[in-house]
């Protein structure tokens, strides 16, 4: 049986390693349009790629994914962070938690993870061919597909064939020609650009946890916050951008974002902190000792921006200045005018809709002999692992599907 994996990536190699490993008579051939396989693994997570993610608990796992966490519930609990971690322990590759539950190989490197899965996929007899691109394909009468290669006349005849392409437009228009319908593709996990004066000159400081709102809409988010030289970034910025997606590209990118660098303290409980400081720390001046664990620079440009003088003291704080100090900490808003996106994490909300798939196998409902994983489909997740995850599970089921296994509870990875 002939096996077509259209994608060199994640979801592609681990698809092909998993059709062959379960049958030895599938012939198994990767096209990739590059030159190289598994790019986005060898430099996502700064290098050292975030594999998955600690969570094993399906049910709070889809949490993390605001597109497609339903329909991943019973994928998940087939091939799940806890199966992802078994998969590469048997193979060589040991992974570590860090504090935040991002899973990494303990090597920290990407490298690991790319010569893993190369490995599998040549020991299992994947074939993979580079600078290979699949410009169009179609069904044949017979049940069986029909591939075309830019540059080759004689066209490729497979029994079955997976579309791991990731975010592709050609891709894309050729599958909608095919029957299936197309959610509009938009960037997702984006950081905001704000030229606000108030963080003027904090480019690179942090703060630990902020709670993130945009007024007139249900977004919002919490986690650290970063200030870059374009505006914020961090995850409590990406968090709500995976969210708002199709609501914030539908807003051309443009809105107030409220922050409050208190994390959930009120205006009224920051109201009554600052009023105890009155009386505390009468003497010491108020610009010179940040509170509530704010970075100083940060502190300092928000007592300024509420126009308390430089050199004054706590014993000398009125009502009206610590009100507006109390709003600047929990209530700060902030004009969005566009947005920023990392090119080795970008994620895109869109793709082939989700209810023509069977998610027990990943196979077309419009299409027999046709499957889907990985970013083709309007799935996507926050950072920490999780968009990776997606990836194992679709092309573990996927080639189990296509090797024609049969898949229990026990199924080891």
């Amino acid at each position: 049986m002939n096996i077509a994996i259209v994608g060199g990536g994640a979801a592609g190699f681990f698809a092909a390693i998993t059709c062959a490993e379960a049958n030895p008579a599938c012939r198994v051939i990767i096209f990739e349009r590059g030159k190289a396989v598994l790019e986005k693994v060898r430099i996502s997570g700064g290098g050292r790629c975030n594999v998955t993610h600690a969570c094993f608990d399906a049910r709070e796992l889809v949490q993390y994914y605001p597109r497609g966490g339903r329909e991943l519930l019973g994928p998940f609990t087939q091939f799940g962070p806890a199966q992802t971690v078994e998969w590469f322990a048997r193979r060589g590759v040991m992974l570590k938690t860090e504090t935040d539950g991002r899973m990494f190989p303990v090597s920290d490197d990407s490298q690991t993870i790319m010569d893993c899965l190369q490995n599998a996929a040549r020991l299992a007899g994947v074939q993979v061919r580079t600078s290979a691109r699949v410009e169009a394909f179609q069904s044949l009468s017979s049940g069986a597909w029909q591939l075309r290669l830019t540059g080759e006349r004689t066209p490729l005849v497979f029994d079955k064939v997976l579309i791991a392409t990731g975010s592709n437009a050609a891709v894309w228009e050729i599958l909608r020609t095919l029957g299936h319908n197309i959610v509009e593709p938009v960037a997702s996990l984006f950081t905001f650009n704000t030229k606000d004066t108030r963080l003027r000159d904090l480019s690179g400081l942090s703060v630990l946890q902020v709670h993130l709102r945009i007024p007139g809409t249900k977004l919002s988010a919490e986690g650290p916050l970063l200030v870059t030289h374009w505006g914020l970034s961090g995850p409590a910025v990406l968090r709500i951008s995976a969210w708002g997606a199709r609501e914030l590209h539908r807003m051309e990118y443009r809105f107030p974002l409220e922050v409050n660098f208190l994390g959930k303290t009120t205006q009224m409980a920051a109201m009554e902190d600052l009023w105890r400081l009155r009386s505390e720390q009468g003497k010491r001046s108020i610009a010179a000792n940040a509170q509530f664990g704010l970075p100083l620079r940060l502190w300092q440009s928000l007592v300024h921006t509420v126009r308390i003088p430089g050199e004054q003291r706590w014993a000398d704080l009125d009502k009206k200045n610590a009100a507006n100090l109390a709003l600047q900490l929990t209530a700060a808003v902030f004009q969005i005018s566009g947005k920023s996106t990392f090119k080795e994490e970008f994620v895109t909300a869109g793709g082939v809709a989700l209810k023509e798939l069977n998610f027990k196998t990943f196979e077309s409902k419009i299409h027999p002999n046709l499957f889907l994983a990985g970013e083709v489909l309007d799935i996507d997740a926050i950072t920490g692992g999780f968009n990776f995850q997606a990836a194992w599970t679709g092309g573990w089921l996927a080639g189990k599907a296509m090797a024609g296994s049969t898949i229990s509870a026990s199924s080891p990875p």
